[in-house]
């Protein structure tokens, strides 16, 4: 089967697909692709496993860590408008 592995990255993405045999899993997928296998991991922007089994098509994703949590960033930015 086929998927596609993307990578989050502050430049942009990067994309790599791989061929995997039937019952393949997303730490195959991680595997086969060269990504890192540390993380957070996504299947068409769901949250999923590295045990997660794959399906044809399927875009597994890697995401990276955040650069600030989003509730401090709301916070910093109210904070500008204010003065």
């Amino acid at each position: 089967m086929k998927v596609e592995v993307v990578q989050a990255l502050p430049e942009g993405a990067r994309i790599v697909s791989v061929n995997l045999p039937a019952g393949a899993t997303l730490r195959d997928a991680l595997a086969a692709s060269g990504f890192n296998q540390e993380g957070t991991f996504g299947i068409h922007g769901k949250r999923a496993a590295l045990d997660q089994p794959l399906a044809e098509g399927d875009r597994v994703e890697v995401y990276r860590p955040l650069a600030i949590d989003p509730k401090e960033a709301r916070r910093r930015r109210a904070a500008k408008t204010k003065r």
